[in-house]
This record gives C-alpha cells, sequence and structure tokens, in this order.
C-alpha cells in the first residue's frame, strides 16, 4: 500500500471489523440483496468525512481512480465526498464540467444507496441547475441500474430547494410502477422535499397519484402533512 493514495492509507488505518459487520448488514450486502458482496472497512460517515476534509486537496484524478475501483465501500465514499469538495470549492466552471464529466464517468462505481445520496444532487444536481438542463435526469432515469436511476430522482435535490420542481414530479411519476423499495423510498423523500417548499404543488400531485403509489412512496411523501391530509390520503378512497 505504499504507493496507495494517503486517503486510502489512512481508511484502512481506521478499519473497524466489529462495525464493519453491522454495515454490512444495514446495507443489504448478503445473496440475492441490494447490496450483494460489499465490503466495509467498518468507518462510519463522520470518520470518512474528516478524512476527506483533511486530504481533498491533495487527493488527484488518479488516486480518485483508485479509490473508485476499491473493493471498500468507504473508499468509494471517500471518492464521491472529494469530488463534492472540489465542485463546490472550485471557481471556474472549466473544473466544475471536469468534475462533474469525471463523477458521471464513475456513478456506476457509486454502487449503494449513500454513496448517491451523499454526493448526487451536490454535483450532478448543482451542474445540471447551473447549465438550465435537466435531460441527465432523464437519461439516468431510464438506465437499467438501480443506483443510476436513484441518482436522477436524488439528483433533483438541489432543484427542489431552489424552488424548481418539474424534474422531481415527472420523475416521481415515471416511477410510479418501479419494483423496488429503494425507489419508492427516494421518490417519496423527494416529493415530501416538495411539499416542505410549496404543500400545495405536492397535493396537487397526491391527488393524481394517490391511489396510484406504492404505499412505501406515499408514506414518505406524507410525513410533513397535518394527520388529517395523511389520513385522507393514506385510506385511498
Amino acid at each position: 500500500m505504499k504507493n496507495a493514495p494517503a486517503l486510502l492509507r489512512y481508511l484502512l488505518a481506521c478499519a473497524d471489523p466489529a462495525q464493519a459487520a453491522v454495515l454490512r448488514g444495514f446495507f443489504k450486502t448478503g445473496k440475492g440483496e441490494y447490496g450483494e458482496g460489499d465490503e466495509f472497512l467498518g468507518l462510519r460517515v463522520p470518520q470518512t468525512r474528516a478524512l476527506v476534509k483533511r486530504f481533498w486537496k491533495e487527493t488527484d484524478w488518479k488516486d480518485l481512480e483508485t479509490l473508485f475501483a476499491s473493493r471498500w465501500h468507504e473508499a468509494r465514499l471517500a471518492a464521491a465526498l472529494v469530488l463534492v469538495e472540489k465542485f463546490e470549492r472550485a471557481e471556474e466552471e472549466k473544473t466544475r464540467g471536469e468534475v462533474f464529466r469525471f463523477y458521471v464517468k464513475h456513478l456506476p462505481r457509486c454502487n449503494n444507496w449513500d454513496l448517491i445520496d451523499l454526493s448526487v444532487y451536490k454535483i450532478l444536481g448543482a451542474y445540471l441547475y447551473e447549465k438550465k438542463d435537466s435531460r441527465w435526469f432523464d437519461r439516468l432515469a431510464r438506465s437499467e441500474n438501480l443506483w443510476e436511476q436513484r441518482a436522477a430522482v436524488v439528483g433533483t435535490m438541489y432543484w427542489v430547494k431552489r424552488g424548481k420542481f418539474g424534474p422531481t414530479l415527472s420523475l416521481a411519476e415515471f416511477f410510479l410502477m418501479h419494483k423496488h423499495d429503494l425507489m419508492h423510498k427516494a421518490c417519496g423523500w423527494l416529493l415530501r422535499e416538495v411539499g416542505k417548499k410549496d404543500e400545495k404543488v405536492l397535493c396537487l400531485f397526491l391527488d393524481r397519484f394517490y391511489r396510484q403509489m406504492p404505499r412505501t412512496m406515499l408514506r414518505y411523501a406524507l410525513e410533513k402533512l397535518n394527520p388529517q391530509k395523511r389520513k385522507f390520503y393514506m385510506n385511498r378512497k
């Protein structure tokens, strides 16, 4: 490991086998589960963030390739978080574009929900908002890869926070019949965020689709509504 990126060396030094066992269960790494085969060092997210804050400047593209190629979940998460740092601190549009393209190229290596959720809206979502272009969301939504589909939905968070709800609503409708619970949760979560900004917009969407929505998606979407409205929509009558 002498030639490995410093960030990776420190991640390995912080390994905690007992915590790794807990994380393997939490992230569903068993046979046939969504995280099948994923391997963990046993770091908690704040530990990984602290190392990223320390080493992001010296972590270059070659180092990031190594991190994304790693079998260790925390190494791939660290790579995604380094790119967030580089994107948010970039002073030039050219640099943000380079980070965006590198991130999209390696998006298949963000192969669990936390890697997506902690990075995609801060890079992909932010860049597309800057370019006023939502077509990448549609492209990812039509992927056969579950994580790219989730990236499409969660990536719209940056837009929602700025009062732009179109991409989120379009994708929530597109994924109404999706079979995976992780997508139900993602769509419900983003709809809930829409409702926090504009409850009327959320309720108009629910009025059209609440009878069709998977129960998990609906339950997530309703979390911030008052009890009477939650009861009405959950009854589905």
